[in-house]
């Protein structure tokens, strides 16, 4: 084939071409320079505050799966994060009695708050101030604990969860520390770490949710009277929603616009967004009314000022870090973002699988227990493996931040997904319980969950947004090893060097692209049988990580060939741009999942867990794949592509039925691998507990199975007919006084039969319940 170019072009041209690609100079000049020209025209002018948005953080595994040939050893060679005995501690002893004082019937029915031995528990036992470090008087609790605190907290209560996860998050606490001056330090810190200061920070505004950088919230440096004399300062007028704590802070982390139209602070005019604190009582400050977020009942409500004056020392990190607002949340986004989210959804899967696994085995229809239904079955595997894979995100991406990472595009895909697959879960045990789950009442354990999902889907960036612009809009440009050295090379003032720069860049890409291309197509072929996998892992878990490789190959060939063909238009098609990130974000699910299956051992017990996991997350990513190739705008290419990546058709259908089933069985029997899927839950052992009771009954039913097998065998030869209490209720009693079953057995099964009536019991209330007197129901009964 060569020897037939050469004569079809001559050696002369080829050697033309040669010289063309590979002297740096000649190609600069004759075939980058007019692609440099065309590409600085065509790309937009970036804004501050969008560089700041997209320079925020660190690439992290998932610059890995995006350069399409992903270094599994890198991946096993992350540390497994784990506790200090004293972060451990705290997890067993102060978490457990924070739990033990919240009662969330109570919280989000009686109270409509915490209660107050609560409050004071969490600010005394320094939950507050879990960042804080301890030279300020905090716990200086690494990432990890951070999100395993909350992750148990939020088996229990929001509220309790939300109280404690805010202040730990972006806010008042963390901007001080990367960027308070040392006298905002030195005041606020120790007594935020003490719960003497309650913070919220002001941000969303009526105008500006999802595009939060356009707030209209503003202020204007002037002079003005404060503490008796004139000082420089602030007027600023704000009117914010949402706000979390802000009902009951004590300190209000303020995010505003600052002008300067007189000059006083310089010659810029509008010096951009800026953040201060302020407190709660500072005169013209209102944060006092809140909102009810879906009866979470965690403290939320709007704050307002109108010309507020304030020093410039109320600026986080003093008058210096005036217009720095918007680069300082983007910076510590992406930590928070790793943990909240991720960690309360998934203590609320943890809790559902527990509960809701327990309840399935406890409560049977037409005699048999409901978990063994295949299509309960079916709710109950999504439950499981989920379960496992959520808490295998959560736990990787909180030890990226404490490896030092600002992992923002990770973050992204963590809080979207988590929340996305908590939807499910909690969906899915709600239709299990059934009736149970839909009537509120002291004794429902699931449905105020079922509540407040949508919280976790609209907060810190709503899905939807973060699904189609924010995964792969900003992942292609921070993750791809040449796209963003391009766009830098062609925003650079210094042209000739931009030129420089672009020209390594583009060839880099060019042959990035090319060789991605080559392996997409032969790992396809192949079925990706001969991917060497050079790091040490399960010989189960193999075929995952070839699997895994073939992917990433195939998504770093997709994506460079949609932006090479659709360019800047990529942004608006937010569809397509959707798809991909999903592709991206699904291999990253699958990394957390075999990367958690090796650290904790490769228990075999546990691995229909993780099989049905990667095996569904792998049947989405290649939908994904199908999604994007179908609404290709380009059609032949589009048949190139799926040529390229599906040579011989698509290697995944759905998950395995009977690896279901195994995942099934292990969340409505006790057993180790149940009680590491569960680990952070908190579950009391009495049974005027619905947690505790399912608990207890659950033993209480495997107990008397056998007992039970004898009382069916019993009523099918017939012993007990014309009894009318030989049902299902009572059957027990009828077993006893015919000799089926002894005294013994016999309490077995009254013990069994009275925790199983408390766990499918259905709370009911007085007809008049919960109104106000003056409006009082009337029976139309008694009136007929």
């Amino acid at each position: 084939m060569f020897n037939s170019l050469i004569t079809l072009l001559g050696p002369g041209v080829l050697v033309v071409l040669a010289g063309l690609i590979l002297i740096r100079p000649l190609r600069r000049r004759l075939i980058t320079r007019s692609i440099f020209s065309a590409y600085r025209k065509v790309l937009p002018q970036m804004s501050d505050t969008e560089r700041d948005a997209l320079e925020a953080g660190s690439v992290w595994w998932e610059g890995e799966l995006f350069r399409g040939k992903p270094d599994w050893r890198k991946l096993q060679a992350y540390p497994v994060p784990k506790l200090t005995a004293a972060e451990q501690s705290f997890l067993d002893k102060e978490c457990e009695e924070a739990c033990r004082l919240t009662y969330d019937w109570q919280v989000t029915h009686e109270l409509y708050d915490l209660p107050h031995a609560a409050w004071r528990y969490i600010k005394e036992q320094g939950f507050l101030g879990m960042i804080i470090p301890k030279k300020y008087g905090g716990l200086e609790f690494s990432a990890y604990a951070h999100s395993q605190v909350v992750t148990k907290l939020s088996t229990r209560s929001s509220a309790l969860s939300v109280s404690v996860m805010v202040p730990n998050s972006l806010g008042p606490a963390e901007l001080l520390l990367h960027y308070g001056t040392e006298a905002q330090k030195n005041h606020y810190l120790p007594r935020l770490a003490k719960g003497i200061e309650v913070p919220a920070f002001a941000l969303t505004s009526p105008w500006a949710g999802s595009d939060a950088a356009s707030i209209p919230d503003y202020g204007v440096v002037c002079k003005g009277i404060y503490q008796g004399r004139e000082v420089l300062g602030m007027r600023v007028t704000w009117d914010k929603r949402y706000i979390t704590l802000a009902p009951v802070c004590t300190i209000l982390g303020l995010a505003f616009r600052l002008y300067d139209p007189d000059g006083l602070l310089g010659d810029k005019k509008d010096i951009g967004i800026t953040c201060a604190l302020v407190p709660y009582d500072h005169p013209g400050v209102d944060t006092g009314r809140r909102h009810f977020p879906l009866n979470a009942m965690f403290m939320n409500g709007p704050t307002r000022g109108k010309d507020v004056f304030m020093p410039l020392d109320f600026i986080i990190g003093g008058p210096a870090m005036a217009g720095q607002g918007w680069r300082m949340l983007m910076e510590c986004l992406a930590a928070g973002r790793s943990i909240s989210l991720p960690s309360s959804n998934t203590g609320m899967a943890q809790m559902t699988a527990r509960a809701v696994g327990g309840y399935a085995r406890v409560r049977s229809q037409f005699k048999m227990a409901v978990g063994r239904f295949e299509g309960v079955e079916e709710a109950l595997t999504r439950i499981g493996a989920y379960t496992y894979l959520m808490d295998a995100v959560r736990k990787m991406t909180a030890g990226a931040v404490d490896l030092g990472e600002k992992p923002s595009v990770v973050s992204a895909i963590a809080k979207y997904h988590v929340t996305e697959r908590a939807r499910q879960v909690v969906n899915d045990g709600m239709d299990v319980i059934g009736g149970k789950g839909i009537c509120l009442g002291p004794s429902n354990f699931l449905g105020r969950a079922y509540q407040q999902v949508p919280i976790g889907i609209t907060v810190e960036g709503a899905n939807i947004l973060t699904r189609s612009l924010i995964i792969f809009g900003q992942g292609a440009i921070r993750c791809h090893p040449y796209l963003l050295a391009e766009m830098r090379a062609a925003q650079n003032p210094d042209a000739d060097q931009g030129l420089h720069d672009f020209d390594k860049a583009l060839f880099g890409h060019i042959g990035f692209t090319i060789r991605n291309g080559f392996r997409a197509l032969w790992l396809g072929l192949t079925g990706s049988h001969f991917v060497k996998v050079d790091a040490e892992v399960a010989p189960e878990m193999k075929r995952y990580y070839q699997q895994l490789t073939r992917f990433s190959a195939a998504f770093a060939f997709m994506a460079d060939i949609s932006l090479l063909v659709l360019g800047g238009s990529v942004k608006r098609r937010e569809k397509l741009s959707a798809r991909l990130g999903d592709i991206l974000a699904q291999l990253y699910l699958m990394s957390c999942t075999l990367k958690r299956y090796e650290a904790e051992g490769r228990k075999l017990d546990d691995a229909p867990l993780a099989h049905w996991a990667i095996w569904d997350s792998m049947y989405k990513a290649q939908q994904a794949f199908d999604g994007v190739i179908a609404n290709f705008p380009v059609r032949f290419i589009a048949a190139f592509l799926h040529r390229s990546i599906f040579p011989w058709g698509h290697p995944y259908v759905v998950p395995s039925d009977e690896v279901g089933h195994q995942v099934a069985k292990l969340l409505i029997a006790p057993s180790a691998t149940r009680d590491r899927l569960t680990a952070e839950c908190y579950v009391p052992q009495i049974e005027q507990e619905p947690v505790g009771a399912i608990e207890l009954a659950l033993k209480a039913t495997l107990e008397a199975e056998q007992i039970e097998a004898k009382i069916r065998a019993a009523e099918k030869d017939g012993r007990f007919d014309g009894n009318p209490l030989a049902n299902v209720r009572d059957i027990a009693i009828v077993a006893f006084e015919a000799g089926v079953i002894n005294a013994a057995e016999y309490e077995v099964m009254k013990r069994r039969n009275h925790l199983r009536d408390i766990v499918v019991r259905v709370d009911d209330f007085p007809f008049d319940y919960g109104v106000a007197t003056a409006n009082k129901p009337v029976d139309n009964r008694m009136a007929a």
